[in-house]
């Protein structure tokens, strides 16, 4: 969650290297008292409502295609959770070497959040992309910086009877993890409808555990594809995210809720502007319906 997707909150753009080194120690060792004393009863989160400021060990890595990797990070402790909630990210920092100031990048993690021991990014990496350029880097036994977790919608269980997610390229980590919170948890029915637009069959990120949630929910979750740029004799549909393919699986309906995540021309032709409506709208669906992550 490489992620140009989520809109870095102005809290953390003015964050300078100097600033963060001074307030780092502080906030790391507020952290750490926070949890010794929490109940031991219970999975400790490792991120909570603060600054955070952790640097986790990366304990592996898997190549997914030629530009994305899975890499996964131990958590301070075996018996931690992530503390996060349903269409949160977490802050990355790092200061690649080289670059005058740090860098700054939210990453969505895509393991279930009551996982305990350990998160897991899927980042694409961008040819400028200094962050991700960065990460894919990383080896197991390096180490990453999380500064927090960025909180997201607010997700209530069956808020909505069914919901469209419409996801380009990395823009599938929020949505996935959105998808897989709500079929993991046996008292949400909401019904759901991914439409995922990428470039080429290689690019569908994802996509075997997105095939095992359809075969075990079906009629809860149906997973749409579109390529721009198929492979001979692909099965999926050619083409990009459309009003006519999505007045034709995603017609809205009054009580219905869609979320969009992709490269910014997609989502500026779905979700528009103040001065010029999008596709969404044209569709039907009403402003207060539209969530762009």
């Amino acid at each position: 969650m490489s992620y140009r997707i989520f809109a870095i909150p102005r809290l953390y753009r003015g964050i300078t290297g100097v600033a963060v080194a001074s307030t780092g120690f502080g906030l790391y060792y507020t952290y750490m008292r926070s949890v010794v004393q929490a109940d031991s009863g219970a999975p400790k989160p490792a991120f909570g409502s603060g600054p955070a400021f952790l640097s986790l060990e990366l304990e592996s890595t898997e190549a997914i295609n030629h530009n994305t990797k899975r890499l996964r990070f131990k958590l301070p402790s075996p018996d931690n959770v992530s503390g996060l909630t349903l269409t949160s990210a977490l802050l990355t920092f790092s200061w690649p070497k080289g670059h005058t100031l740090p860098v700054l990048r939210p990453y969505t993690p895509i393991n279930s959040l009551d996982e305990q021991g350990a998160i897991e990014l899927l980042v694409k990496k961008y040819p400028n992309g200094k962050q991700s350029t960065h990460i894919h880097s990383l080896q197991p036994g390096d180490s990453l910086r999380f500064i927090t977790r960025l909180p997201g919608y607010k997700w209530l269980p069956n808020k909505h009877p069914e919901i469209t997610l419409i996801a380009g390229g990395a823009g599938i980590t929020p949505v996935y993890q959105l998808i897989q919170g709500i079929l993991q948890n046996p008292e949400d029915r909401t019904k759901i409808t991914l439409v995922f637009g990428v470039n080429t069959d290689a690019d569908l990120l994802l996509k075997k555990e997105l095939s095992e949630y359809e075969a075990r929910f079906p009629g809860r979750f149906k997973a749409v594809y579109t390529v721009s740029q198929p492979v001979t004799g692909s099965p999926f549909r050619q083409g990009y995210v459309t009003k006519e393919l999505l007045s034709e699986v995603a017609p809205p309906s009054s009580d219905s809720k869609v979320f969009v995540c992709g490269p910014p021309p997609m989502e500026n032709t779905l979700v528009g502007s103040k001065r010029k409506p999008g596709v969404l709208e044209e569709l039907g669906y009403r402003k207060d319906q539209i969530h762009k992550f």
